[in-house]
């Protein structure tokens, strides 16, 4: 946004302190007028034709502006990513374990990712993964939406879910 002497066209729509229309008048008048008056001209939109300056004080301006800045990005939920690493021939309990844990990091609104890590001769049973990854999916389809279908890389398996 362009203030006072870098606004450089010849005429301006003028929007005067009070928030009235004055019309289209000279730059050069509208910048005396709003000295006249101690206070800033500020371009407020540059692509109309001719281009709209206000009559302000653009020390108070500038500082509304931070404000409604710093409250927007108080207001923005940051997703986050947990991961939950689970084995192919993992126990009941602890399957039930980790699945409480699922849900909970779901209930916060993150996404979660499940890393299914293979050992050794694990690798050779990898329709066990596969078998694994789809009953976490069964067991939260109404609560999750599947972001990435299991995929392999290297020696594990990830699937992503965010909530529903």
């Amino acid at each position: 946004m362009r203030v006072n002497e870098e606004i450089r066209v010849p005429r301006v729509r003028l929007i005067d302190e009070n928030g009235e229309m004055v019309g289209i008048v000279t730059a050069r008048d509208a910048l005396a007028r709003a000295y006249g008056v101690g206070l800033d001209l500020l371009e407020i939109s540059p692509n109309a034709d001719p281009p709209v300056v206000k009559i302000l004080d653009y020390g108070k301006f500038n500082y509304e502006q931070q404000k409604k800045r710093n409250e927007a990005r108080k207001k923005q939920k940051v997703i986050e990513i947990k991961e939950v690493k689970v084995r192919p021939n993992i126990g009941e309990n602890d399957y039930q374990v980790k699945m409480r844990a699922i849900k909970g990091f779901l209930n916060e609104g993150n996404k979660v990712k499940i890393t299914l890590r293979f050992r050794g001769r694990e690798m050779a049973h990898q329709e066990l993964g596969g078998q694994l990854l789809e009953r976490i999916r069964i067991d939260l389809e109404n609560q999750v939406k599947v972001e990435q279908m299991p995929r392999f890389e290297n020696r594990q398996m990830i699937m992503i879910l965010a909530p529903a």
